[in-house]
């Protein structure tokens, strides 16, 4: 054998297993490395320690009514961590410069599945009719399909109960155009002559408003809105002499920050 053939028989014996188990050794991690690796992030706080905020305008709108002109308004919102949050709510109507109806809730959340928050705190209603207060306990979230659900139940004086339910849904037309359509319905327990309210199902809202979002925080919006008394609720605003407001059209703004 030759001496060339000897030596490639040495490489490929001994030099190159050598070579080749050096090169699989990790290299070893120095300070550099785990600076790189882990930057400082500047001290901020864990996501579930944070307090955060959201105010909705879902509705600040002129509204047709009997040949003139009302104002109406539902805004909602909350501050808070992840789980637990104080909620406030406000909604109401204004005709010839006087506040027709107008309801405020203060209310404490706890989240209690992925979409889903339950509240309780009290409502306070200036009109019609005398200031009252509410008791309020209730649940809110995203139903399957995206619809966006608030019930709450009421028990006030004298044991006045109260069942509130208001569904929406967001209808993508395109990525800005969007319709809107939603229910609202109010049952009371009994018969309350004073604010005009009778036993069973009061009133029905079905609103449908078509909005866009020059930025998705600031849309504009038409709509149509219809609301209904019925049976003991309806006479008693006959007897008052109320004309039934029906279908009225809408001009208004959705925001939020």
């Amino acid at each position: 054998m030759s001496i060339a053939a000897r030596c490639m028989m040495v490489l490929l014996l001994v030099v190159l297993p050598a070579a080749l188990a050096r090169a699989q050794e990790p290299a070893p991690v120095t300070d550099a490395d785990r600076a790189a690796a882990f930057p400082d992030v500047g001290g901020h706080p864990a996501h579930d320690r944070a307090i955060n905020y959201f105010v909705l305008f879902d509705q600040l709108e002129w509204q047709s009514v009997d040949g003139g002109d009302s104002g109406a308004w539902d805004t909602k919102g909350w501050i808070g961590g992840d789980r637990d949050r104080f909620w406030f709510r406000t909604e109401g109507d204004v005709r010839d410069a006087r506040f027709v109806a107008t309801q405020t809730h203060v209310l404490v959340g706890r989240a209690i599945a992925r979409w889903w928050d339950i509240v309780a705190g009290v409502r306070q209603d200036v009109r019609p009719g005398p200031a009252q207060t509410w008791a309020a306990v209730g649940i809110q979230g995203l139903a399957p399909y995206w619809f966006d659900v608030q019930a709450t139940a009421y028990i006030g004086a004298s044991g006045r109960t109260h069942f509130r339910v208001e569904t929406e849904y967001d209808l993508l037309v395109t990525n800005r155009l969007v319709i809107q359509p939603l229910l609202e319905t109010e049952i009371y327990g009994k018969d309350d002559p004073e604010h005009r309210f009778g036993a069973g199902l009061a009133t029905v809202d079905l609103g449908l408003r078509l909005r866009y979002e020059i930025r998705r925080e600031f849309a504009p919006y038409i709509g149509l809105v219809w609301s209904g008394k019925f049976f003991g609720t309806a006479d008693q605003a006959e007897a008052a002499g109320e004309t039934p407001p029906g279908t009225r059209l809408s001009i208004g703004l959705r925001t939020w920050f």
